[in-house]
């Protein structure tokens, strides 16, 4: 039997109005994988992220997301998501945002309590819980945000920039929890950075590059493929690359 991709893009086109963001996209994404979108800003990653979330609809191709097409509104509740400005209720508490989001997502009252605590240990935010979002700093607003995203523990993870603002010993912590949750639960995860050390963290990287995908595979291949040990010299020897076409 076949094992449906839990994320599958076919010759995606996508933009706004007259302007193309993105051009022949293709990808394939299993369950406990861990996909790595890299490329610097207006790149076309957050474009990819929203229409595979089903905010945008597909100009041409085909987005398929646990084999059903976008947009289709049901599959929300099988993803979490982390968007890249943090959507939070400022007057509540982070306890508060917490369990509303849960709520929003299914978690149901026996499991909050345990699903909370696993979410805020997660991030470090364990002793902010009780205190308001709008007291909280930048980087909280971020550890909150993913908080959110993890607690339902969604077969499928969408992270938008997810480590910026993060200190080095949290994001480390954040690493080794998503890759127990890709390599030990079968999460599928995708994120988006344009931080070379996450890129080394993701089974598979999709470099992108004024809209288009410039190289695609796993940091060990690309590396081998590119004759480089790093992949930030991927990026800019598959930049020339691109440039030379």
């Amino acid at each position: 039997m076949t094992i449906q991709p839990v994320v599958q893009v076919t010759g995606l086109q996508q933009g706004y109005g007259q302007k193309i963001v993105l051009s022949d996209i293709d990808l394939t994404l299993k369950r406990g994988q861990i996909l790595a979108l890299i490329g610097p800003s207006g790149a076309g990653k957050t474009t990819l992220i929203r229409t595979i979330m089903g905010m945008m609809r597909p100009r041409a191709g085909q987005v398929l997301v646990f084999n059903q097409a976008v947009p289709d509104r049901l599959l929300l509740a099988r993803i979490g998501f982390m968007a890249q400005t943090d959507a939070l209720y400022e007057s509540l508490t982070g306890a508060e945002n917490l369990t509303f989001f849960a709520k929003m997502q299914g978690v149901g009252h026996e499991e909050m309590t345990k699903q909370l605590t696993y979410a805020a240990n997660v991030v470090n935010l364990q002793s902010a819980l009780d205190q308001p979002v709008k007291n909280y700093s930048g980087g909280m607003k971020r550890r909150l945000s993913l908080a959110i995203a993890l607690i339902s523990k969604p077969p499928l993870l969408i992270l938008d920039e997810p480590t910026i603002g993060i200190d080095p010993e949290l994001r480390r912590k954040i690493w080794e929890e998503l890759h127990r949750l890709a390599h030990d639960q079968g999460t599928a995860i995708i994120l988006t950075t344009h931080v070379m050390a996450d890129a080394e963290e993701a089974d598979i990287l999709m470099m992108i590059r004024n809209g288009t995908a410039i190289a695609q595979g796993t940091p060990t291949q690309l590396k081998a493929d590119y004759q480089t040990n790093s992949i930030e010299a991927v990026f800019l020897a598959a930049g020339r690359q691109q440039d030379a076409h």
